[in-house]
């Protein structure tokens, strides 16, 4: 590694570690570095840290303790954990709101899309990243499936198509995130890591049965990409409702999917899943000076938005190259991926 990249790296985490400083230890989601302030935003549930903000931090500061011999930074994420394990779950579920001051939930809003997402991948990869040493991020991590699938998991009236619902205190909305497909790589993932073929078997038997959810997103659109958001009714199946649901702005989660589930599995159709999908991002997104969002996915006159996203070169255009390349390349028993795709070696494969 470059020094000058560990001592960025260095620098940067320092600047954050005062956002640590609640009676609780989970950090506020914005940190001022000029002023020392920090604070959440106010419509997170009266004044909430969001699960997937606080819940994402494991694998870099672990990483950076790792490579620094400062525990500093593991000790703020092994805080966070520790809040988090002996906290009483309403039904084993992780709603997506924490306050940091009194350590209580804020509204009971659980999904696995957005504001929830990443937290539940980074305990099974804080597992993989400790070369499995990490037994309980291993622990949480399948607790929480089994709650998640106990409680959010559906399946269409029309075609049997597995989602995941959100909870929103007593009530129940039927609708799937572009973010929430990311789940399926997930249990691809842990398929490739699990010892018992029990648990093997019904991970990646799910994480299939996501990837094809999230296919059918995409090719019931029009122009082969799918929805920001898409809902399961008497009506719809796997489609968006809503306008303000109905646009492209160049996420990764199910180009995610299908890459983990193509090492899973080598079945050639995720791979055709990829191509079609590049082919549909070349066609519909590209200009002169980049990719733009698509702001209707829904007609071939598409209405670009004018923005091109960093996560498009970091993830989505990633994964597809990965999808197209050897194994060899970022092998998956050696490196584990961030929520954004880069990658960090495991402890033994360093």
């Amino acid at each position: 590694m470059k020094l000058i990249f560990m001592e960025k790296a260095v620098e940067i985490a320092e600047l954050l570690l005062p956002a640590f400083e609640t009676p609780t230890g989970i950090p506020y989601a914005m940190f001022n570095a000029r002023t020392g302030t920090a604070r959440n935003w106010a419509w997170a549930s009266g004044g909430c840290s969001i699960l997937s903000e606080f819940g994402s931090l494991h694998l870099e500061f672990e990483y950076l303790s790792r490579i620094t011999n400062r525990t500093i930074f593991s000790e703020k994420v092994a805080r966070i954990r520790e809040v988090l394990s002996s906290i009483e779950k309403p039904e084993g579920l992780y709603p997506n709101y924490l306050n940091p001051k009194t350590g209580k939930w804020g509204q009971k809003h659980v999904s696995v899309g957005a504001l929830g997402d990443s937290f539940y991948e980074y305990l099974l990869k804080s597992w993989l990243l400790s070369n499995k040493q990490d037994d309980e991020a291993k622990r949480l991590y399948d607790e929480a499936i089994m709650a998640i699938e106990k409680h959010l998991l559906r399946f269409s009236q029309q075609s049997n198509l597995a989602y995941f619902v959100e909870m929103k205190g007593s009530r129940i909305e039927h609708k799937m995130d572009h973010l929430a497909c990311f789940i399926g790589g997930l249990f691809a993932l842990e398929s490739m890591n699990e010892a018992s073929l029990e648990r093997k078997s019904n991970a990646l038997r799910l994480g299939e049965q996501i990837g094809n959810t999230c296919h059918e997103s995409y090719v019931r659109s029009a122009i082969g990409i799918g929805p920001e958001s898409f809902r399961f009714t008497a009506d719809a199946e796997a489609v968006a409702v809503s306008d303000r649901e109905k646009y492209y702005i160049q996420r990764p989660e199910v180009i995610e999917t299908w890459f983990y589930l193509w090492r899973a599995t080598h079945n050639e159709k995720y791979r055709e899943w990829c191509w079609s999908a590049a082919q549909a991002i070349e066609k519909y997104c590209r200009t002169k000076s980049g990719y733009s969002g698509i702001r209707n996915v829904y007609t071939t006159n598409v209405e670009l938005d004018d923005v091109q996203q960093s996560f498009i070169f970091a993830e989505t255009f990633k994964y597809l190259f990965l999808v197209f390349s050897d194994e060899g390349v970022l092998p998956l028993g050696k490196w584990v991926f961030n929520t954004e795709a880069h990658p960090i070696p495991i402890a033994s494969a360093a």
